[in-house]
């Protein structure tokens, strides 16, 4: 029997924030979580999350964007990552414990940059910030 803790990492549009959460988690927490990720809404993979993930030795081009009706999955936690999917969380059963730990969205920040270098210190800075979370999993979960 598995006794991992079954996370789900939930943002808007799957793209990013929750994809890289789903990344670290998987990278560092494979012994003791089992790690998911999802969206209230799919916007396909950010590139440039990929390629920070990548700078970090995290592989999530593999990743797809799934919205939470593509998942059949129970949960133990759901942890929103942003301010959006917080507030618009959908059901989940009542054995499902919801936490909400928001992230800066990086596309947001990267927007009124002209390089991609300046872009990609947005998504270095929340990359890191999310390990930081990952690596207080799933201790920080239980309280």
């Amino acid at each position: 029997m598995n006794n991992k803790i079954k996370i789900l990492f939930l943002c808007t549009g799957n793209s990013c924030r929750s994809q890289m959460a789903e990344g670290w988690a998987k990278n560092l927490k494979s012994d003791v979580i089992l790690a998911y990720s999802a969206g209230i809404e799919t916007h396909g993979l950010n590139p440039l999350a990929v390629k920070v993930m990548s700078e970090s030795g995290v592989d999530i081009s593999d990743h797809k964007s799934k919205n939470t009706n593509d998942l059949k999955h129970e949960f133990d936690y759901v942890v929103t990552v942003c301010g959006h999917a917080d507030e618009n969380c959908p059901y989940f059963p009542a054995k499902t414990r919801v936490i909400h730990h928001g992230f800066d969205d990086p596309p947001k920040l990267a927007s009124n940059e002209d390089t991609e270098e300046a872009k990609l210190k947005h998504y270095r800075r929340v990359r890191d910030e999310i390990m930081e979370f990952v690596n207080t999993l799933p201790d920080s979960l239980i309280k």
